[in-house]
């Protein structure tokens, strides 16, 4: 195991320091409410503020009709083109689609057959990492976290680039045509060396295969036997369909297009992105699904019975089970409210696979979830809201089908939308045109300065 960096700093005086930085930054909410300052660039009805325009995804959950946000069923579309459509198509003709989306997202249009084929080239061709960069970046620092190791090293390849500040459209479009393809190799290989080095587990790293899909390609280097099936194969790749993008306004493609807007270099945005779904109020959240999936089933004696679930429920929105939150992850979304059309998708495209896997339980155990949690709200809560399962209810028991470790529960999700933030990125450099900044009311008042020799302890 790597050694640890123990920090000078001690506990004391981390504590004292913190006292005083509590002090002087603590601001009041009702002076958010005094200076009409929409928090988290939300409305006051929790919709987002216009903060741009784009051409690449649109996410639908509700219509303002007489000034009131009105539910309705979600829709999400990829450059004008429903995504329930695209997955449609891509299952007719029993073919993968993530590579689909990947040219749909980045130039606007459906690919012919041969613009798919040449695509599908330059991924393969662009799937290996730089000489040395292995053994020199990734395995000389493991990292407990994934995510962590993942933007460290896409960091870390503008130094193996050797055009790396150039923003014009051709250059930054290879270097999103190269991590597009080089991030799943990172996260697998950063995931080998943390097993390796903190989990006391072998380490495989297989070869490079150019003759695979995206979604083949990631199973056949993260499975000790490089074994899979087909069915396993189009099940993830319908995960990385789903995951690719969702429009500019969520906070990792957001984090994306700020940076972008100032001017800076491919490597340093896509990184805010990974920083940003690191968080567990954004990427994070299929994670909570599952351990609050497996807390249910490990406290409740039937968990597909709907009334044990409901009295766990119960207790979870009382803080008295779970985290303490209040929170039932995997329920609720920003935007959709009748449904979430990823969650609608993810569940029926899975059903038949968890079920041929021994998953039955754990499934109707998320089932009764989606169900009940609105009941359970409005009687808790005393509030009637039209609330919906959203894609992380589902997405996690997906991965745990496919024998997918949670390590990589998040880095997966990333690897599927860095390619919308590839797209946003480039949208933004030629449509943008002004750096990003919105304005920070201070409500600090005047003070007059005191000399040190005076200033009281």
């Amino acid at each position: 195991m790597p050694s640890s960096y123990i920090s000078p700093i001690s506990m004391d005086a981390l504590s004292s320091l913190c006292k005083e930085l509590d002090k002087n930054n603590t601001i009041k909410k009702t002076d958010y409410e005094k200076y009409h300052v929409k928090r988290g660039l939300r409305n006051e009805d929790n919709t987002g503020v216009m903060a741009g325009l784009t051409r690449i995804c649109s996410v639908e959950g509700y219509y303002i009709l007489d000034g009131e946000r009105t539910p309705k069923e979600g829709k999400l579309s990829y450059r004008g083109y429903d995504i329930n459509d695209i997955v449609n198509g891509c299952n007719r003709d029993d073919r993968f689609g993530y590579e689909e989306v990947v040219w749909l997202l980045l130039f606007g249009t459906l690919p012919t057959a041969n613009q798919l084929v040449s695509l599908h080239e330059v991924l393969a061709e662009c799937r290996a990492l730089p000489d040395e960069f292995v053994e020199d970046i990734i395995m000389k620092h493991a990292s407990k976290d994934i995510m962590n190791k993942m933007s460290r090293c896409v960091m870390a390849l503008y130094s193996f680039d050797e055009d790396p500040d150039n923003t014009s459209t051709a250059n930054v479009l290879r270097q999103s045509l190269q991590l597009i393809a080089q991030v799943p190799t990172i996260m697998n290989d950063a995931y080998q060396v943390k097993r390796r080095a903190f989990d006391n587990k072998t380490m495989f790293l297989h070869p490079i295969r150019k003759d695979q899909s995206t979604a083949e390609y990631i199973l056949n280097q993260i499975r000790s036997d490089k074994q899979f099936t087909h069915e396993e194969a189009k099940l993830l790749d319908i995960c990385l369909m789903l995951h690719a993008d969702h429009g500019g306004g969520n906070n990792s493609t957001f984090s994306t297009r700020v940076l972008t807007s100032s001017g800076t270099d491919t490597y340093s945005a896509v990184t805010a992105g990974f920083g940003s779904l690191k968080g567990p109020k954004h990427g994070g959240a299929n994670l909570r699904v599952a351990r609050q999936m497996d807390e249910i089933m490990g406290k409740l004696t039937d968990s597909t019975d709907p009334e044990q679930v409901k009295d766990y429920l119960v207790k979870v929105i009382n803080r008295e089970e779970g985290d303490g939150s209040g929170l039932i992850y995997g329920m609720g979304h920003a935007v959709y409210t009748k449904s979430d059309p990823r969650a609608v998708i993810l569940k029926a495209n899975a059903r038949k696979l968890a079920y041929e896997k021994g998953f039955e339980k754990e499934f109707k155990t998320l089932e009764n979830i989606e169900l009940l949690t609105p009941q359970v709200f409005a009687e808790v809560k005393g509030i009637e809201k039209t609330m919906c399962a959203n894609v992380d209810l589902y997405s996690g028991l997906v991965y745990k089908v496919l024998g997918i470790p949670q390590d990589l529960f998040t880095p997966l999700f990333a690897t599927a939308r860095i390619t919308g933030w590839c797209a946003h990125r480039l949208e933004e450099l030629t449509s943008g045109g002004k750096i990003m900044r919105p304005a920070y009311k201070s409500v600090s008042k005047p003070r007059e300065f005191v000399d040190l020799t005076e200033r009281a302890e």
